[in-house]
């Protein structure tokens, strides 16, 4: 299993592989950047069909979390963990606190959240071992945690597929846009409901049959087969499970003149981020779109640690507009020095982050 020769290393400043034999615990913990602040990132619970693809997994998510949470204007740099087992039939309680006592043995360079496969609960778990711990559920003291960050990512991606809709297709409204679906998760549903209820027509897949009836019964969403949504006729498809589904084989079945979603790391091989803009399609880069969820933890971390700050969802939801602009800013670069989106969104992040020149809102962004 390589490390500093993997492709996805990208000059990380640190990775830890921790095991505690007796929960079974077998975990990795990237940290990309701190230049702008400690690393904040989710835990992501896989059954990984290798170690190799675990540690390419965590090098990637940890990356992007340097770009996302720089474009968003945030003292933060980029982390992530993965925990390597089936998050249906191995999770325990005892397992989550060893993970917890692996973060606080970094000392507050890594910050630990949800993220695929984990929940509030188990970041409760966490919590019982290490402060450096966000995505809590409210202690009853009123605005003081932020719970489940899944919605506020998701409605991130829906300001962000308004702003593409409006610079790819001249509408201002969603009312009868066709978006594709990919992924019911949390986040991917909670999608699901806000463009429904700005009058979107939506086509759904996933592997859950539950999420599947329900999008259909609620949003009145066509189901279609996995295979089956990249050739959907719409005008937006969104991506909202695992990444790397935009390739050599996937990229040529789509008819959706957009991507904008939620998952990270869409792009199988940065060149891809070529082949899309060649078929004119219009990509939203995964790490500006899906900005919504660090922004949420990050105003819960402040609320802890700084003496001044306090947690609101209004300051939050008030952050968002972030998306809009830098992807309204993205676009349009991209079409002046005819680069693709993602090339474009790297150079405006690296200008931050690399300088370590972020400030507390989004007028920090280049």
């Amino acid at each position: 299993m390589e490390l500093f020769t993997n492709a996805s290393f990208d000059g990380h400043e640190h990775v830890s592989f921790f095991h505690d034999e007796e929960t079974g615990l077998k975990a990795i913990i990237a940290v990309h950047n701190t230049n702008l602040g400690p690393s904040l990132g989710g835990c992501r619970m896989w059954n990984y069909s290798d170690e190799s693809d675990a540690l390419t997994d965590v090098l990637r998510l940890s990356r992007g979390m340097s770009y996302k949470s720089a474009l968003a204007g945030l003292k933060l740099g980029g982390g992530k963990s993965v925990i390597i087992g089936d998050p249906k039939t191995q999770k325990s309680p005892e397992l989550f606190r060893a993970m917890g006592r692996f973060v606080d043995r970094l000392a507050g360079r890594y910050i630990i959240a949800e993220d695929v496969g984990t929940s509030v609960d188990d970041m409760v778990n966490i919590e019982k071992e290490t402060e450096f711990v966000v995505g809590l559920p409210s202690k009853g003291t009123g605005e003081d945690a932020s719970g489940d960050p899944s919605p506020v990512t998701a409605w991130g991606v829906f300001l962000g597929i308004r702003a593409a809709v409006s610079y790819r297709l001249g509408r201002h409204d969603l009312k009868g846009i066709r978006v594709a679906v990919q992924g019911l998760g949390h986040v991917g549903m909670a999608l699901c409901g806000y463009l429904h209820e700005a009058g979107a027509r939506l086509i759904v897949t996933d592997i859950n049959h539950d999420a599947l009836i329900y999008a259909r019964n609620t949003y009145g969403a066509e189901v279609v087969a996995p295979d089956a949504i990249y050739e959907q006729d719409v005008d937006v498809f969104a991506p909202c499970a695992l990444g790397g589904i935009l390739n050599d084989e996937t990229i040529p079945l789509l008819k959706a003149s957009i991507v904008s979603g939620a998952a990270n790391n869409q792009l199988l091989t940065p060149h891809h981020g070529d082949v899309l803009k060649n078929r004119n399609i219009l990509y939203s880069p995964d790490f500006v779109i899906n900005a919504g969820g660090v922004i949420n933890v990050y105003y819960e971390w402040l609320n802890r640690h700084e003496p001044s700050a306090r947690y609101t969802r209004d300051d939050v939801m008030k952050h968002l507009s972030v998306i809009e602009e830098n992807l309204k800013k993205i676009y349009a670069i991209a079409d002046q020095k005819d680069i693709n989106t993602s090339q474009a969104s790297e150079k405006l992040a690296e200008a931050i982050f690399k300088d370590g020149a972020a400030g507390d809102d989004s007028s920090a962004v280049a």
